[in-house]
């Protein structure tokens, strides 16, 4: 996919991979629609954007309100002819078990996660139809879309959903100019974790302890994940592993599907409980 001059629909573009993916698609000379409820982060995001006589534009959207998402392809076509590619990026985590996460703090995150990413789809698929030049859809999963760590019942299942949902989505539009991506990061260097939502009652020491050592492994720059994001869509990828640590517990899983955790418990000492 030749993304030069085209026109495409960023959702979290005000930080983390998003800003980061918003700047990389600017050089390669697309046109922008960024999407996300922090107006100031966005305006941000904006000021660092290369000024090549592109247009871009900021659109602010809580991805809980579903309505917003019906309205926002209506004003994305007010600054833009069309869109030729839409980046399903938000994201937002919670710490704790299964049992220790409340029930409206598991619909938070799976209504951001997954629930956003089919609603702004639905919205966008036909304009995407419109056009007669080659578009993609793009769904940032996780690594915890490939395996399924303790402590992150509800954010797993939210990643593992995108997967499933943009796998079956490129099967149906197979025989169309609209391609599919899904993308897996492993850890990159984001404040997600630090943003995660925490069980109530938690010690604060023990929260600390947990955030510092989930930082540990989010290592790699967000501008270096949006490079092999924005390669892969170039090269019509369907999937896009992002980072060796991806990679390697993706494939021991396969080898592994039912005992991997304590495999990777071992590589990962420093890992979140």
């Amino acid at each position: 996919m030749n993304i030069d001059n085209q026109v495409a629909v960023l959702t979290g573009a005000a930080s983390g991979i998003g800003r980061a993916l918003a700047i990389v698609l600017a050089e390669r000379g697309c046109h922008l629609a960024l999407v996300d409820r922090d107006e100031a982060g966005l305006r941000q995001t904006l000021a660092q954007l290369p000024q090549r006589g592109r247009t871009f534009s900021i659109h602010v959207v809580d991805l809980v309100d579903r309505q917003a998402i019906r309205d926002l392809p209506s004003e994305v076509l007010k600054e833009h002819a069309t869109v030729h590619l839409l980046i399903n990026n938000a994201g937002v985590a919670a710490g704790g078990t299964f049992e220790q996460v409340t029930e409206e703090v598991f619909d938070w995150v799976i209504n951001i996660n997954f629930r956003a990413v089919v609603d702004s789809t639905r919205a966008f698929l036909p304009i995407l139809r419109g056009n007669r030049a080659p578009c993609r859809i793009v769904n940032i999963s996780s690594l915890f879309g490939l395996v399924s760590p303790p402590g992150q019942a509800a954010y797993s299942a939210s990643k593992f959903a995108v997967r499933g949902f943009s796998n079956s989505l490129r099967h149906e539009l197979a025989n169309t100019p609209i391609g599919v991506t899904v993308v897996h990061p492993g850890g990159i260097a984001t404040s997600i974790a630090t943003n995660a939502r925490a069980p109530e009652g938690i010690d604060p020491a023990e929260l600390a302890r947990q955030k510092k050592a989930a930082n540990k492994i989010l290592r790699m720059p967000p501008a270096k994940a949006a490079q092999i994001i924005v390669r892969g869509i170039e090269g019509d990828k369907g999937r896009v592993i992002v980072g060796t640590d991806a990679l390697v517990l993706s494939l021991i899983e396969r080898l592994l599907p039912v005992s991997y955790w304590s495999v990777i418990e071992r590589l990962m000492p420093a890992r979140p409980r």
